[in-house]
């Protein structure tokens, strides 16, 4: 639960969390489509990045939750995760 008096000291921002940039693609895939063919189970264009946004308290936890998505054991590779610059217009 928020305390009402830490939001008022702290401010509003100190509890929201970073949000990361993260590319992902899936390494079955590219191969595949490098070969010609298709992967049976995902399309084409994850043989591509794919840019996500996640928010989370750190690096770390943003890669665990991301793990949980896509797994590699499924191909899929976390290429690299960048923290984004917080807006004032946010």
């Amino acid at each position: 639960m928020l305390d009402i008096q830490q939001t008022a000291f702290w401010g509003e921002d100190a509890f929201r969390m970073p949000k990361y940039e993260v590319t992902v693609y899936n390494r079955e895939v590219r191969q595949r489509v490098e070969d010609g063919g298709h992967h049976k189970h995902f399309t084409d264009d994850w043989a591509d990045f794919r840019y996500i946004e996640i928010s989370a308290a750190n690096e770390d936890q943003a890669r665990a939750r991301l793990a949980d998505r896509y797994p590699a054991k499924q191909g899929f590779v976390i290429d690299s995760i960048v923290e984004q610059e917080s807006s004032k217009f946010e």
